[in-house]
This record gives structure tokens, C-alpha cells and sequence, in this order.
């Protein structure tokens, strides 16, 4: 598939464009193979094939074990370009319809491998392979989102930033630098490998907290501007390429969300969140892999002045629902009520780590995002779920309906989310950015796969912690 940016790609894609699909329903048991062929998948696990054949034995439901064994590898079949570099493994991720690597999304599309790696040795060298490039990656420019696989071309080589040969798109979102240390620690963690904790990373692990404090903006706002000659409001920023105006307050910026949208109050409180987590990790593998404990004693602080920051800032009473999280705030009192599906959102909070699932905060927030006084949660003839502003108004994005059955603890919310994945793959048997929220069969990206393993990682949530959910469909 040819490149396409995010925005050019919100035309809706019909069933006749995915070729002569049947409905999967018409099967019984049967259901067409959709998954790439044997012959030529980018990387083949025998402890994912594995699983998959495992996990089918355990689904009862014909339909959700084949959207599994299409989706969970989609990743492994179809993005990733693995080799050894100067001895070392080097793993470039597509995200899918755009060949470029996004640092948030390519540790979202391996991450739910990470348990698997100590089955499978060319597994754990691919996922070392994703952290060695995003070390790379992060030394070339702290600020960019997505990457090039080395210096090539970019439809926006023309952006009002200084761009790159080798960046894809420069658009600071702190939530990209958070992805890479998440993928890191966690590595290690599971593999018991610190293969990837080198001199580069210790130094891309020192200049992701120098670029965080950059955009503390309290000695000024920085290096860092954004523009673009554009139609699109939130594919831009005000403010003379700096954002919105802010009073420092020890949140960190973020110029633009996960979605690859501007933010409107640039201190967006779920990637505060999930940095307060990051440079605590951080902290951990200066004092055990490094020991580097003037480092380490660095990110903890800086870890514990922004939580303290969002204890001050980020809560803020709703006149519904009493104290919550906004999404957005300025330090001037202006806040946010809304939440988005791209992930780190205010739903998806416990799932990174970030919040207990059972905070008081949390859960009044989940109760606002979930319901219409969130201008972004829709309801309609094929769903229910939060979209995004990137998508425009009444479009559904499964990845938060995967997210809000990953948070929780509920049998017949989970359920109910399980009933609209099925519902909603438009025959196609693989997720997608996002549907209309009464015609699934109209939806934007067919080969979109962080939601596609996203969903994997959620049926081998529900087997590991609820396996009789299994058995209900």
C-alpha cells in the first residue's frame, strides 16, 4: 500500500475496496484466511504461532478466534524490518499504510509480545532491535514523532521546523519519549537483557529529561517551533510555531497529542502522567544498570515535581461527576473537559501504569469520558465508543473500545465491548482507526496495526485474568 499521511486517509474505505470478503457469519466455523501469506510475512515466531493456535482452542466464539489469529501477528506479518547493525539487532516498525516508524507506535505494535520473548530467542532480538532504533532515533532529534528508515524523503521536508533527512514529521508529543522508555524497561524486565542499556541509550535517556525540561518553559519557551502551510487547524500550532500560551507551573509541555493533533492547552495531563511513570523507570535502570545514581536521583525528583504539579493543576471539579482529571489545562485555570482515543488518554490511565484503577479521580473521570459530556464519546446504530478530533465528529475508534474493556473490571462491560469488535471489523477481520458510529462498513486505515495487536493483547488479558469471558460470546 502506498503511503498515506494520517489526514489524507480519512476518506472512508467501503467493503468493496477490500475485495470479495464474504460475511464472516455465513461460515459457521469456516471464515476465509485474511492474514498475509506464509511465504511473505516480514518475521515468523513459532511462540506466536503458538499462541495463536492455543488461544483458538480456548475462544469459543468462531469469529473472535479467527479476528485473533489475524490480527495479534498483524504486526509480525506485515511492519517490521529487522537486521543486525554493526553486530547488534536493529528492528524498524512501520505503523502500516505509512512507512514511517512513529516511536509511539511501534512499542504500542510489539508490546504485547513482550511476555513471549523468553520463548523465542529471534522474537526478544527483534523487540531489542525496536529499542537499539529508538535510541537512535530519539539521538537524532528528541523532538520528532516518526522517523524515516534512514535518510530519505518526507512529504513534510517543507514544515516550518527544523527538519531532518531522516525525521518523517517533527511534532513534539512528550508521549513519544515516554513509549521508548516504557518498551525499554520492560525488555529488560522480562528478558533479564541488558544488552540495550549502552552508552547511546544512557545519553538519549539524559537527553529525554534535558528536551522535558526544555518544556517545563520555565527559562523561556525553548528551541522548539512547529508550522505547517495547511487547512487543517490542529495539523498546525498558534502562537508563532510555540503553542498556546501557559503560565510554568512544573507540567511539561506537549505541542501536540497522540493523535498527531495540536493540543489546545498545551500541558496534557495523561502524558504528565505517564512521564511521571517513565522517569521512574528511568530511575531504576540509572541505579541498577548504571549506577549512576546522580542520574537517577535526577528523574525521581523530576518524576516527583510533576507529579506534584498534576496534584495541583490537573484535578479539576466537574460539576457533574466532582473531581476529575482534565485533559488539558494552561496554568491560568483554563482546562479541558474531553478525552481522546489515542492512548495515553485519561481512559487508558491504569493500563500504562500511570493510576490505580481504582482511584476515586480515575474512576469519576472514566464516568465523564464514558458518557455524552464528553464531546468526543458517541453512541450509535454500531457502537458506542470515544473518536477523536482527528477523525472528525461521530467516528468510533475500536482502540478504545479495546481500552475501556482493558480497564475493566467488569464481566458484562467487557462483554459488551467484545460484542463490538465483532460487530464492527466491517468483514475484514482486522480492526481499524475508526467507524461511523452507525455504519461500521464506512471506517478510515484497513491496515492500521497497533489497533490490531492491541486487540490481540486484550483477548490474552481476558484469558489470563477472566478465561470464562471466553466462553460466553
Amino acid at each position: 500500500m502506498k503511503q498515506l499521511d494520517r489526514r489524507l486517509f480519512l476518506k472512508t474505505t467501503s467493503l468493496a475496496g477490500m475485495g470479495a470478503l464474504v460475511h464472516a457469519g455465513a461460515f459457521a466455523n469456516e471464515f476465509p484466511s485474511v492474514r498475509v501469506a506464509a511465504a511473505q510475512r516480514k518475521f515468523t515466531s513459532p511462540a506466536i504461532e503458538a499462541t495463536i493456535t492455543r488461544m483458538k482452542g480456548i475462544i469459543k466464539d468462531p469469529e473472535l478466534g479467527w479476528l485473533f489469529e489475524n490480527c495479534f501477528p498483524n504486526t509480525l506479518d506485515t511492519t517490521v524490518h529487522f537486521k543486525l547493525k554493526d553486530g547488534r539487532p536493529d528492528t524498524f516498525v512501520i505503523t502500516g499504510d505509512i512507512h514511517a516508524m512513529w516511536l509511539r507506535d511501534s512499542t504500542a505494535q510489539v508490546w504485547p509480545y513482550l511476555p513471549l520473548i523468553t520463548k523465542d530467542e529471534k522474537l526478544k532480538q527483534l523487540i531489542a532491535g525496536v529499542v537499539n532504533r529508538q535510541t537512535e532515533c530519539i539521538l537524532i532529534d528528541p523532538y520528532a514523532n516518526a522517523f524515516n528508515d534512514g535518510p530519505g524523503h518526507s512529504e513534510w521536508l517543507k514544515d516550518h521546523t527544523d527538519m531532518k533527512p531522516e525525521l518523517h514529521e517533527r511534532k513534539w508529543e512528550l508521549d513519544s519519549l515516554c513509549y521508548t522508555v516504557r518498551l525499554a524497561y520492560h525488555y529488560w524486565k522480562t528478558a533479564n537483557d541488558r544488552s540495550v542499556f549502552d552508552e547511546k541509550w544512557l545519553k538519549a535517556a539524559q537527553l529525554i529529561i534535558s528536551t522535558c525540561r526544555e518544556q517545563q518553559r520555565f527559562k523561556g519557551r525553548g528551541p522548539y517551533r512547529f508550522g505547517r502551510t495547511t487547512s487543517w487547524s490542529t495539523d498546525t500550532v498558534p502562537g508563532n510555531g510555540y503553542g498556546n500560551n501557559t503560565k510554568p507551573n512544573g507540567l511539561i509541555h506537549s505541542i501536540f497529542r497522540p493523535s498527531d493533533d495540536a493540543t489546545q492547552y498545551p500541558f496534557l495531563i495523561s502524558s504528565n502522567l505517564f512521564a511521571v511513570v517513565s522517569f521512574r523507570q528511568m530511575a531504576e535502570i540509572a541505579e541498577q544498570v548504571y549506577n549512576n545514581q546522580a542520574f537517577a536521583n535526577e528523574c525521581r525528583s523530576f518524576a516527583n515535581e510533576v507529579e506534584q504539579a498534576i496534584k495541583k493543576y490537573a484535578v479539576v471539579n466537574h460539576p457533574q461527576f466532582g473531581p476529575i482529571y482534565a485533559m488539558e489545562v494552561d496554568g491560568f485555570g483554563n482546562c479541558l473537559f474531553q478525552d481522546d482515543a489515542n492512548v495515553p488518554n485519561l481512559l487508558g490511565l491504569p493500563y500504562l501504569g500511570a493510576v490505580n484503577i481504582n482511584d476515586k479521580v480515575y474512576q469519576n473521570t472514566r464516568r465523564f469520558v464514558l458518557s455524552d459530556s464528553n464531546p468526543y464519546f458517541f453512541r450509535g446504530k454500531a457502537a458506542e465508543g470515544i473518536g477523536s478530533p482527528h477523525t472528525l465528529v461521530n467516528q468510533i475508534w475500536p482502540m478504545s473500545i479495546i481500552m475501556r474493556a482493558m480497564t475493566s473490571v467488569n464481566d458484562a462491560e467487557i462483554l459488551a465491548q467484545l460484542r463490538f469488535l465483532k460487530a464492527t471489523h466491517a468483514n475484514t477481520g482486522f480492526m481499524h482507526e475508526s467507524f461511523d458510529k452507525d455504519d461500521a462498513s464506512q471506517f478510515t486505515r484497513k491496515w492500521f496495526a497497533w489497533a490490531n495487536t492491541l486487540f490481540g493483547e486484550l483477548l490474552l488479558k481476558i484469558e489470563r485474568e477472566r478465561p470464562h469471558l471466553l466462553s460466553k460470546l
